[in-house]
């Protein structure tokens, strides 16, 4: 939801940082984002809170940081944009997955597997509408200074975006004694989101 307002704000921060990674490939910036999200997850299972906040904190900042290098430095490649949403994807399941393995009760497992069942169908919703809109040259997302769209594919605008799962991401490492009402609460608002692209989709595509 906030995605797009905020995408600015951060890329003004990121750009000092940037400026002084000019030689350093995106693609790598993107393992860094991996390594670090993983090293969130062993941190998450092994009960260490702060540490696991910090490593997902500084996951997210590094996944930001590789679209920004790409765009400064004319570094961007559509395997860029493959990677990034790939391994953005494997860190999202292994830090609940670690949460649940270092809190191990029935509830919290039965909460993870709802909230994995929504978030594949949730992939399924942007992804292939996003396909559709790429088809009908639809770009959503746009920077009119650079004139080319600020991700590798149209990204539908939803509740919840990158900035919402960082803020619920980080609300789960936290206060892991709550993780099935939180994963809960969260898979309630992606289902929202999927059905308010779904009636967007039902607008706009016929």
């Amino acid at each position: 939801m906030f995605d797009a307002s905020l995408r600015r704000v951060k890329d003004r921060i990121g750009e000092p940082l940037a400026a002084r990674m000019r030689p350093v490939a995106p693609e790598t910036v993107t393992v860094l984002a991996l390594l670090t999200g993983l090293g969130c997850a062993v941190c998450a299972a092994m009960g260490l809170a702060v540490a696991s906040l910090l490593l997902w904190l500084l996951s997210r900042g590094l996944d930001g940081l590789d679209g920004l290098l790409a765009r400064q430095y004319n570094k961007q490649s559509d395997f860029g944009g493959y990677l990034d949403i790939l391994l953005d994807y494997v860190v999202y399941a292994a830090v609940p997955l670690g949460l649940v393995l270092g809190h191990p009760t029935q509830q919290n497992y039965l909460a993870l597997a709802i909230m994995l069942a929504v978030f594949y169908v949730n992939s399924a919703s942007w992804m292939m509408l996003a396909a559709i809109l790429e088809k009908r040259n639809a770009q959503l997302v746009y920077d009119p200074a650079s004139q080319r769209g600020l991700t590798t594919v149209v990204m539908p605008a939803g509740l919840v975006g990158a900035a919402e799962t960082i803020i619920a991401y980080s609300l789960f490492l936290l206060f892991p004694g709550a993780l099935a009402p939180l994963f809960l609460l969260f898979s309630a608002l992606v289902v929202f989101t999927v059905i308010q692209r779904l009636f967007w989709a039902r607008r706009s595509l016929r």
